[in-house]
């Protein structure tokens, strides 16, 4: 595959980094989930019989010139060209990182504060705890901290496992992406279009692999969800003591000006000169190096990820961490006529079956096994559980410019580094961002050899996200397997399209001298009227679309026949149930989320300490 969209025979002369794409994507596809890599396997055997019944040659053996044949006449087929394109992300993920290589990273002298973690398969069969926290992400770890720190025996479960900031120095970015993510990073949320919706799976959870970003909760937000929810702790005025809280946790602050990067001064500078409001984003990353490697994990240390700055004080406090233990079930019973969680059920890797008594099970789980833990456990009742899914989808565009924009003759620069925010009240936030080589390949066009010059040229590309505050269209079905599905709303992918045109405009007002879109029908355009032509004229299914953000399958409010979750984090229907996760949020935020999961986690927490008396 990566021989023919990326024009390398096996009769290659090439560049050394071209022979290493293939073992590199073999590597990386060998971590991702069954059912992806037997879509990948098919349309590998796809591609070769094509070449067979047209040229009796299988396709990585024919020459360039056949090869390019082949892929003309393979675009045109229908339904062939959305293929290729999701085809490419493995294989440009994998050219990305043989062409350009890791960036250096500045050596950080701290070590990581200990934690106390212990290997599922040295845990005990049974154990009592005062509170089990299920899931040790931004929710699960500021629970297990909160309720540590009142006096209780808390003990965490976490599925993934402990990536020590040591390690993460020691490997490139494309095998600890392939480690760290759920599924190899291959989630999706499923409809038309497909979206693509990563996870972290680790000590940390998604903290561990995200951006850094650091966005308070909008008051308009908050207004929102108190007025119209019923949920009192939104106050805004009370709220801003939980974001304190966690603002201090994380030591958010704005980057050294000195990291932020080439990227975001191109996008400074096309702001400005636009007159369009931009700043450098907020982030949890003091002592930066700007390496850009954050979506794989910091290797530095720099980027304070729960597992670094919140679950060392919860250790700190008595809890412990049991790593490598998938929570399978919440046990229940009927007491005094009420329905009270018990214990807790987890499997180990060797599928034999450790259970934790307790009286609070805290599930934090994340937004889509929230919902499939809480089935699995025979508390599914509530109509709305798995329901109002949003997820901040998000397209990117990329902007060339003359000189290097990333790579080792540009200096650092930070994964997300400014925010251009004219278009918030709109719902459009967008955002610079200069990731791992390979990563942001996503909008690179064209096939073959055309392709392969577009990843030698990467580093002079500047790119731009943008997320949209979208309405909750989503749904999270099954309990074994979690199956998420995700139905753009129309007005939403207008406004994506409309972001389009908003980047393409940023990145020719800082001088690009042309723009890839990330449209397959027009890749790039040369002029803002070109761009606003092509926007104009295409219709959104056509996007490219990722997210990042999943929220709301059991928001918290005060209707209960709309929201699975009192309005002080207890599910309905049971007691001692806490929900502490991204699933809260009866509503889209609008921003990078982990701050105000984080804040919400804490404040119902602190609100469950209150109320059983600790």
């Amino acid at each position: 595959m990566a021989a023919v969209l990326l024009d390398i025979g096996e009769d290659s002369d090439g560049a050394p980094w071209e022979r290493r794409v293939p073992e590199r994507l073999a590597a990386f596809t060998s971590s991702l989930p069954r059912g992806v890599r037997a879509g990948l396997d098919a349309a590998d055997l796809a591609l070769d019989a094509f070449s067979l019944l047209t040229t009796a040659r299988r396709a990585h053996r024919l020459p360039p010139e056949a090869r390019a044949r082949l892929l003309r006449r393979l675009v045109r087929l229908p339904g062939c060209e959305a293929l290729l394109d999701s085809v490419k992300v493995p294989v440009l993920l994998a050219a990305g990182s043989s062409r350009h290589g890791a960036r250096a990273v500045r050596p950080f002298e701290r070590a990581d504060p200990p934690l106390d973690l212990c290997p599922s398969s040295d845990w005990p069969d049974t154990h009592r705890a005062d509170a089990v926290v299920i899931g040790s992400g931004a929710g699960g770890a500021v629970a297990a901290l909160t309720l540590a720190a009142s006096g209780r025996s808390v003990v965490v479960l976490e599925e993934g496992r402990h990536f020590p900031t040591r390690e993460l120095a020691s490997r490139p970015p494309l095998d600890r992406f392939a480690d760290a993510y759920r599924d190899g990073g291959a989630t999706f949320a499923w409809g038309l279009p497909p979206v693509l919706l990563p996870l972290g799976r680790a000590v940390g959870g998604t903290t561990l692999v995200n951006s850094g970003t650091c966005f308070r909760t909008p008051d308009r937000v908050l207004r929102h969800w108190h007025r119209e929810h019923g949920v009192e702790l939104a106050d805004p005025a009370h709220f801003a003591r939980h974001l304190d809280h966690v603002e201090e946790l994380l030591g958010v602050a704005v980057p050294d000006p000195a990291v932020l990067g080439r990227n975001g001064a191109l996008a400074l500078l096309g702001a400005d000169r636009l007159g369009w409001s931009a700043t450098a984003l907020r982030r949890n990353a003091r002592g930066c190096g700007g390496c850009c490697e954050c979506v794989a994990g910091c290797p530095s240390g720099a980027k304070k990820a729960v597992h670094l700055s919140v679950l060392p004080g919860a250790c700190a406090a008595g809890a412990r961490i049991v790593t490598r233990a998938r929570a399978t079930r919440i046990v229940t019973e009927h007491r005094a006529g009420a329905r009270r969680a018990v214990a807790v059920e987890a499997v180990r890797p060797d599928s034999s079956v450790l259970t934790l008594t307790t009286g609070l099970v805290v599930v934090a789980a994340g937004a889509l096994h929230t919902p499939a833990l809480l089935r699995r456990s025979g508390l599914a009742g509530h109509p709305r559980l798995g329901r109002n899914l949003a997820i901040h989808p998000a397209v990117s565009v990329a902007g060339r410019f003359d000189e290097p924009v990333t790579g080792p003759g540009a200096g650092p620069n930070v994964l997300q580094s400014v925010g251009v925010d004219q278009w918030h009240a709109d719902g459009i936030l967008i955002e610079a961002t200069a990731a791992p080589p390979g990563m942001t390949s996503f909008v690179l066009p064209h096939l073959g050899a055309a392709l392969k010059r577009e990843v030698d040229d990467a580093p002079r590309l500047a790119f731009l996200g943008a997320m949209v505050s979208d309405r909750p269209s989503g749904r999270v079905r099954g309990a074994h397997r979690p199956l998420a599905s995700y139905a753009l709303h129309a007005e939403d992918g207008r406004r994506l399209l409309r972001a389009v045109g908003h980047m393409g405009r940023v990145l020719f007002a800082a001088g690009a001298r042309e723009v890839l879109t990330g449209l397959p029908a027009h890749p790039a355009v040369t002029s803002p009227d070109a761009l606003d032509d092509l926007v104009g004229r295409t219709g959104y299914r056509r996007l490219h679309l990722s997210a990042f953000h999943p929220t709301g399958t059991a928001a918290l409010g005060a209707d209960g026949g709309h929201s699975p979750v009192r309005p002080d984090g207890r599910l309905r229907g049971t007691e001692g149930v806490l929900v502490a996760d991204a699933c809260l949020l009866p509503s889209s935020p609008g921003v990078n989320p982990q701050v105000t999961i984080m804040a919400l986690a804490h404040a119902v927490s602190v609100e469950a300490v209150r109320r059983d008396g600790g």
